[in-house]
């Protein structure tokens, strides 16, 4: 007596197929991740500038120190947010904290991935903008 038995499962070769996609996004996760991390510690950064009693008044040499100070604690590397990239501004007796930077990481041979971010609070008390 004969049966025949029916094979299931997966080959060899669409199991590397399915790997090798796996693979890739798992990858650009890793490249990814540490910028969404690096930008949180950001955010949390001018979070604390915000609950700082007098903020609105502080100079944007003041913010910048206070901020270098914040980001050294969410280990932000040095020099990842230039200077330029964080703006105080003054209007209507409101003041408000931007900054705005690009993060770019390498990902494959010539290749880089961009990410561009823009963060602003309102430094009065109000609402974030």
């Amino acid at each position: 007596m004969l049966t025949r038995y029916r094979n299931r499962g997966i080959t060899l070769i669409g199991f590397l197929m399915l790997m090798a996609v796996v693979g890739f996004f798992a990858y650009l996760a890793m490249r990814l991740i540490p910028m969404y991390s690096e930008y949180m510690g950001v955010v949390k950064s001018m979070q604390q500038i915000k609950e700082e009693p007098g903020a609105a008044n502080m100079s944007p040499e003041q913010v910048r120190r206070k901020l270098s100070v914040a980001f050294d604690m969410q280990y932000i590397e040095s020099g990842a947010i230039p200077p330029e990239s964080i703006m105080v501004k003054r209007e209507g007796g409101k003041s408000s904290l931007r900054i705005r930077y690009e993060r770019r990481v390498p990902f494959v041979h010539n290749l880089e991935l961009l990410a561009t971010f823009d963060k602003t609070v309102n430094l009065s008390g109000a609402d974030d903008e």
